[in-house]
């Protein structure tokens, strides 16, 4: 489960390394895909306008955040849309191996969906006073 598919890695490049690290950690115990990693400000600016993300200061800029998606694994190694599954209470165990996985590397994670004014559930980003 933690070696990653092409996709992954590619999804990777750019990221911090300690974020790098923390999603293969995190991947150990939970079966999750990278949605997405480092963005370009085009990207950032397309999110805002049609309403998926409401910042231009947004982490993914420099690398310092990661979208990750619960994967279910049909068998043929390839992520399709239906493998990647977006229930609530599959965040919220995606969140516990984040977690677990922070605290092993001593990485500080901020899970997006402590945010009451807009919850991301796949949205992790490291902590600005410890990777500024």
């Amino acid at each position: 489960m933690a070696s990653l598919l092409p996709r992954g890695q590619e999804r990777m490049q750019g990221m911090r390394p300690h974020l790098m690290r923390l999603v293969i950690e995190v991947r150990k115990a939970a079966p999750s895909i990278i949605l997405e990693g480092l963005r370009s400000r085009e990207r950032q600016m397309t999110l805002v306008a049609l309403g998926p993300s409401r910042i231009m200061n947004n982490r993914h800029l420099t690398g310092h955040a990661v979208d990750l998606g619960y994967w279910l694994d049909d068998g043929d190694g390839v992520p399709e849309n239906g493998e990647i599954c977006r229930g609530w209470p599959l965040h919220a165990q995606r969140a516990s191996a984040v977690k677990g996985a922070a605290q092993k590397l001593g990485v500080a994670i901020i899970r997006s969906s402590y945010w009451p004014s807009f919850p991301d559930g796949p949205y992790f980003e490291s902590d600005r006073g410890d990777y500024p």
